[in-house]
C-alpha cells in the first residue's frame, strides 16, 4: 500500500566530516541513497531528492531532483524546498545518510499524519527531525525562519499541530537500535562496513 504522500531525500549536506558526497557512499555494495529511496519508493508515489548538485543525481532518474530555493541554510532550506516542490500535502523526509530507515516505522509515522502538521519521532538522543512527516502548513514558519536566519530545525514547529511519537512507541520498530544512525566520518562508515 502506498501513502498519498511525497518522500523526500535531503542530499545536500556540506559532507565537511566526511570529505565526500555521503549520498554516494556505498554498504553492502549498495549506494546509501539507493538503499533510502528503494525503501521510499515502496512507500510513496512520489520521491523528490533535494540537492545543490543536480546533475550528480540524474541516474536517480525515478525521482524528482531539485534544488535549495533559499541557499546556504542547512537541512532547514533543504527542508522547505522538498515540501514546496511537493505534489502531495504531506511528506516524509529523511536525510541521505541513515542507511538503515525502516519501512515499517515510516509507514507507522505516515499513518499517524492525517490530523498532523508535523509527526516526529522522540529516541533516546531526543527528537528526529530528519526522520519525520511535515505538511505544507509548515511551509510559511519555515520560510519566516529561514529569512531570519534562524536555522535549527525544530525551531519553526511552535505553533503547528505536533505529534511527538515516543521512544517507547518507537520500540517496535527499531530494535537493533539502528533506525535513526546516521554516517558522519569514514570511521563510522568503516565500523559499520565490518559490522561493529
Amino acid at each position: 500500500m502506498k501513502f498519498k504522500m511525497t518522500g523526500i531525500i535531503l542530499a545536500g549536506g556540506k559532507n565537511s566530516r566526511m570529505g565526500t558526497n555521503k549520498a554516494f557512499l556505498k554498504l553492502d555494495g549498495i549506494l546509501l541513497i539507493e538503499r533510502i529511496k528503494a525503501v521510499l519508493n515502496e512507500l510513496f508515489p512520489e520521491i523528490i531528492i533535494v540537492t545543490n548538485d543536480p546533475l550528480s543525481y540524474t541516474r536517480l532518474f525515478s525521482a524528482v531532483i531539485v534544488t535549495d530555493i533559499y541557499k546556504n541554510k542547512g537541512a532547514l532550506g533543504g527542508i522547505y524546498a522538498g515540501l514546496f516542490f511537493a505534489s502531495e500535502n504531506h511528506a516524509f523526509i529523511t536525510a541521505c545518510d541513515m542507511p538503515f530507515i525502516n519501512k515499517d516505522l515510516i509507514a507507522h509515522l505516515a499513518g499517524l499524519a492525517a490530523n498532523y502538521d508535523i509527526v516526529v519521532p522522540q529516541g533516546a538522543d531526543g527528537m528526529q527531525p530528519l526522520h519525520a512527516v511535515y505538511s505544507k502548513n509548515c511551509l510559511a514558519p519555515i520560510k519566516k525562519n529561514l529569512e531570519a536566519d534562524k536555522l535549527k530545525i525544530t525551531g519553526f514547529y511552535k505553533g503547528l499541530r505536533v505529534l511527538t511519537v515516543t521512544e517507547e512507541k518507537l520500540q517496535p520498530f527499531n530494535e537493533d537500535g539502528k533506525t535513526f544512525l546516521n554516517i558522519n566520518t569514514p570511521r563510522e562508515l568503516d565500523k559499520l562496513r565490518l559490522g561493529q
